[in-house]
């Protein structure tokens, strides 16, 4: 299992070629409290950077974008009875979407966890 992260915080979590994606906790701290979240179908296909989720929060809606092409394979339906699983467990019971991966070369362009941890630093 490896986790990667793209620069719009999302994360991936790899494992037999399909990845778990979700947003990182700088992000849902970033939004605050979420109260709705609107997940792809499965069997939809996107190519990476496409929008595939939206989250709403109190602040602001935010769209969750692929980080990779690929199929929709299983959906987070938790999220539609309480979308606050994304704040208190942005990283576990939070993610959104499962995504069987056209090109695992598209990974080489996301960061690892230090990577990105450098990255919000530049940030603040």
């Amino acid at each position: 299992m490896t986790i990667y992260y793209s620069e719009d915080h999302e994360w991936i979590n790899v494992e037999a070629g399909v990845g778990t994606v979700g947003i990182s906790e700088y992000a849902q701290n970033a939004l605050g409290d979420i109260v709705f979240v609107e997940v792809p179908e499965v069997g939809d296909d996107y190519a990476k950077g496409d929008e595939v989720a939206v989250v709403e929060s109190v602040k602001a809606a935010s769209e969750i974008y692929s980080p990779v092409t690929g199929e929709i394979t299983a959906i987070n339906e938790a999220l539609e009875e309480n979308a606050a699983l994304v704040n208190s467990s942005p990283n576990g019971d939070g993610w959104f979407f499962k995504i069987k991966i056209s090109d695992e070369n598209e990974l080489e362009g996301l960061m690892d966890a230090d990577g990105y941890k450098k990255f919000i630093a530049g940030l603040e």
